[in-house]
């Protein structure tokens, strides 16, 4: 993710996260953010995300900052922006991910394809923490699809 701190300041601190046993497959967790929330590992009962599922959340996430912050620094007149993902699992423990593709929608009536493109380039070359450290081991893929909005 694209961020404002200077190539030569101090490393940051370490992230910390925590996972609170609930009930069942259920576990509340926590992080340095101060944040809270509860993962369900059980996908029959499905009272909350699963841990694989927070992965590409977090992927959409990072990589949407990343492109959201080069569409406004080159002013471009987007009115939606959307990350979504779908991952392919391993078929046997661990199930880790082995395919995942992505989807960029932009709308707006004055956005640049090629601006676009060049912010989600950047994303996966330089700035997606996520991306960096999944794609060594997973094959992403990506479609960019934009459009004007309706009148």
């Amino acid at each position: 993710m694209i961020t404002s701190a200077s190539p030569h300041s101090a490393p940051a601190p370490p992230t910390l996260a925590s996972a609170q046993w609930v009930d069942g497959e259920r576990f509340l967790t926590a992080g340095s953010s101060g944040h809270a929330v509860v993962l369900d590992s059980d996908r029959e009962l499905n009272s909350a995300p699963g841990p694989m599922e927070m992965v590409l959340r977090s992927l959409c996430a990072c990589s949407a900052t990343d492109v959201l912050i080069v569409l406004k620094k080159t002013r471009q007149a987007f009115r939606h922006l959307e990350v979504s993902a779908e991952g392919e699992r391993a078929p046997a423990p661990p199930q880790v991910y082995t395919r995942i593709h992505l989807r960029y929608r932009v709308l707006g009536e004055r956005v640049e394809r090629s601006v676009v493109e060049r912010a989600v380039a950047l994303s996966h070359a330089k700035y997606c923490s996520v991306f960096l450290m999944l794609q060594p081991s997973v094959a992403i893929t990506h479609e960019i699809d934009m459009e004007a909005p309706p009148a």
